[in-house]
Formats: C-alpha cells, sequence, structure tokens
C-alpha cells in the first residue's frame, strides 16, 4: 500500500512539474499565441492584412540592440537547462535519455538534414497555399535593421528557437508523458498540437503547418529517442527562413 501510495504522489508530482514547466515556456506562449490571433482576426483587414513579425530590434542604438538580443538568446535557454536538470534528478543520464549526447554526430546532422527537408519543402508550400488563402498574416522572419551583427545573431537565434522547442516540447514533454502512461499517439498529439498552437500568431496555415512537423517529430523521438536530430533539421529550417530574408532581394518574398 505503501508503494502504491508513493509511485502515485510521484506521477502526481511529475504532472505537476510538467504543466508548471509548460507554463513557464511554450505553453505560456501558446495561450499569448491564441490572444494574438483572437486580435488579428478582429483587426480592421482582417487576418491576411495584419504582420507577424520576428527577430525584431530591440532597440535603435547599434551595440545595446546586440546586448539585448544576446541577452533574450541566453534567458530563453535557462528552461531547458531547467527540464533538463529535472530529467537528471530521474535514474540514468539527462543527456543520454534526451538524446542530446554527442554519441552520434554523423547520423545525427545526416537524419537531422534529411527531416528539414522532408518538412521544409512541403511546408513552403502550405504556407504559400495559405498566403493565398488569406489564412495566414504577414510574415517577417527577420526585422533586424542591417547591422554586421544581424546574420550571426539570426543564426543563434534558430539554433535558440530549436533547442528550446525540441528539448522542451519533444524530448522533456515526451519523457514525462511516458512516465505519466499516456498512450503513444496521445503523446503524439498532445506534443504535435502544442507546438501548433504556440505558432497560431502566425495564423492558420502556421498552425496546421506546425501539427505536422509535431507529428513528424514527436513520432521520430518516439521511435529513436533522439532529439538531437531534431534540433539539427529545426536549426536549418530557421536558419534558411531567417538569413534568407535577411539576405536575398525583397521582391522574391512578394509572391507569398
Amino acid at each position: 500500500m505503501t508503494v502504491d501510495l508513493t509511485r502515485q504522489l510521484s506521477r502526481r508530482t511529475l504532472g505537476t512539474e510538467t504543466v508548471l514547466i509548460l507554463g513557464l515556456t511554450l505553453g505560456q506562449s501558446a495561450v499569448y499565441a491564441v490572444v494574438s490571433i483572437i486580435a488579428k482576426l478582429t483587426a480592421e483587414g482582417g487576418l491576411s492584412q495584419q504582420t507577424a513579425a520576428l527577430n525584431t530590434t530591440a532597440s535603435p542604438r547599434p551595440y545595446l540592440d546586440l546586448t539585448y538580443q544576446l541577452l533574450g538568446i541566453a534567458f530563453a535557454l535557462l528552461p531547458v537547462l531547467f527540464a533538463v536538470h529535472l530529467v537528471n534528478r530521474d535514474p540514468g543520464d539527462a543527456l543520454r535519455t534526451l538524446g542530446l549526447d554527442a554519441r552520434r554526430p554523423g547520423s545525427d546532422l545526416v537524419r537531422g538534414a534529411g527531416l528539414a527537408a522532408l518538412i521544409g519543402l512541403p511546408g513552403l508550400v502550405l504556407f504559400w497555399a495559405a498566403a493565398q488563402l488569406g489564412l495566414n498574416a504577414t510574415l517577417v522572419p527577420a526585422a533586424l535593421r542591417d547591422y554586421w551583427w544581424a546574420v550571426p545573431v539570426l543564426i543563434l537565434a534558430a539554433v535558440k528557437n530549436a533547442v528550446l522547442e525540441e528539448v522542451i516540447v519533444v524530448g522533456y514533454l515526451v519523457t514525462r508523458l511516458r512516465q505519466l502512461r499516456w498512450r503513444f499517439w496521445t503523446i503524439i498529439a498532445t506534443s504535435a498540437v502544442l507546438r501548433g498552437s504556440y505558432h497560431l500568431y502566425q495564423g492558420f496555415g502556421a498552425f496546421v503547418g506546425n501539427v505536422v512537423m509535431g507529428v513528424v517529430f514527436t513520432y521520430f523521438f518516439m521511435r529513436t529517442r533522439r532529439v538531437m536530430p531534431l534540433v539539427v533539421a529545426h536549426t536549418l529550417i530557421d536558419i534558411v527562413a531567417f538569413v534568407g530574408y535577411a539576405l536575398l532581394p525583397r521582391e522574391w518574398f512578394d509572391w507569398l
């Protein structure tokens, strides 16, 4: 009886911990994204006339802006370290449990590049279709000024997004939900819908695209127990989006 009670309390503790981690990170982002999409839908002109800007300038003073950008990236990664710390309380090594170690660098890189191609190319088509149907806001992936440090910061922002999202929404969340004995496809659906939800501020096309991405990425992790290829894939996708938008002629994006 004592063993069962201890196990029940442990599951309750894990459930509370998971809710708190999500509430402090991407679950909070999902709530704000829902409010943002409602605001865009009810604004004059509707969703298609609204703009969603990423990587925005924080100060008109170049080096103060750089300082803010780097601080934002650094502090955004603290919840990742906290999640890894919490998983590290379990038996075994957290990095190995989450598949974040460096045991298979070549395999992780190759599989990550493959996943980036699998998700990225159809994602462009979906994004274009959603824009034509008025289901997305106008997305500005990089709104930094033309400073010498803009591209390095955009690359760091891509890495930050990849590490934060894949570790929290896939590695950590899936690990905890499996410990809570959730069903296989329920875990995948939960992770995927959460991923889509915090992208809702971009529009419904972004929601659908990220849910699909979430299904693929979560299924991959549950089969391989490796987050690192997902970090590689997400980083490559965001680098193409951020740096491509910053460097390519603006006319190239008019078709979107």
